[in-house]
């Protein structure tokens, strides 16, 4: 088993690469302590004292998540997530406050932020909850899970060629698992349908894309039937897989 240096299995980028985590906060000595924690993971990690830095920051660096302190020194946690959104629609939002008000955890979740944890808390915490978001965004994997293609909900084991979602089976046809595969093998990418006959057919379909459309119309009752969907068609350029935002 792959494990990082806190001695839990290591966390990576579902391309193998380090995750990558902005910490936000204006207390120095605490952003450093943060840091060393998330270092020791094998994280790749950026800190900024301000809303300003940050958004600088998270621009050089397109952060996976982000650890965000509300109140700093030039505005507020959830301007700065307002932001950050714009420069990674996707990025994980982990809030950190010295308050506790119920309207306040609201006004955070509401912003697009992802969770909450109130000062003081552990550093075990902090990690726990980050490694708890990435992983159901999509956004990671553990090194020791083998053949496993994740995104959002939904699993492939691509050795055992089954695929789950929410832990229930979704049963499919060799078409429709090598479909769905080069789909999750692109989280958030959107392929044409010349990419699809290409890759999944291995030949020229001589223009005829309508299989590629039949066949996604498929996966969809079965990955996507009675839930939130993860596969969506881009009007003229070809269909995306990517996980439920909420």
């Amino acid at each position: 088993m792959n494990t990082a240096r806190s001695g839990r299995p290591a966390l990576t980028r579902p391309d193998g690469t380090a995750l990558r985590v902005l910490v936000v906060d204006d207390d120095p000595d605490l952003a450093e302590v943060l840091s060393g924690a998330l270092r020791y993971e094998g994280w790749q990690v950026r800190t900024a004292g301000d809303g300003a830095s940050a958004v600088a920051a998270a621009r050089e660096l397109l952060p996976d998540a982000v650890v965000l302190d509300v109140m700093l020194p030039d505005t507020d946690g959830f301007t700065v997530l307002r932001t950050l959104h714009t420069v990674k629609s996707d990025v994980c939002v982990l809030f950190l406050t010295a308050r506790d008000a119920v309207e306040d955890r609201i006004k955070g979740i509401t912003a697009g932020g992802d969770d909450y944890v109130t000062k003081p808390f552990s550093l075990e915490e902090v990690v726990a909850r980050l490694r708890g978001l990435l992983r159901r965004a999509g956004m990671a994997r553990q090194l020791d899970e083998g053949p496993r293609l994740t995104v959002g909900d939904l699993v492939m084991d691509e050795e055992a060629r089954e695929v789950t979602r929410g832990g229930e089976l979704v049963e499919l046809s060799p078409t429709e698992f090598e479909l769905l595969r080069f789909l999750m093998r692109n989280p958030r990418r959107v392929l044409s349908k010349t990419q699809i006959l290409d890759r999944v057919w291995s030949y020229d379909f001589g223009g005829r894309a309508h299989v590629v459309e039949l066949y996604i119309s498929y996966l969809r009752k079965k990955v996507d039937a009675g839930r939130e969907p993860m596969i969506h068609t881009v009007r003229g350029a070809g269909y995306v897989i990517k996980p439920v935002t909420r």
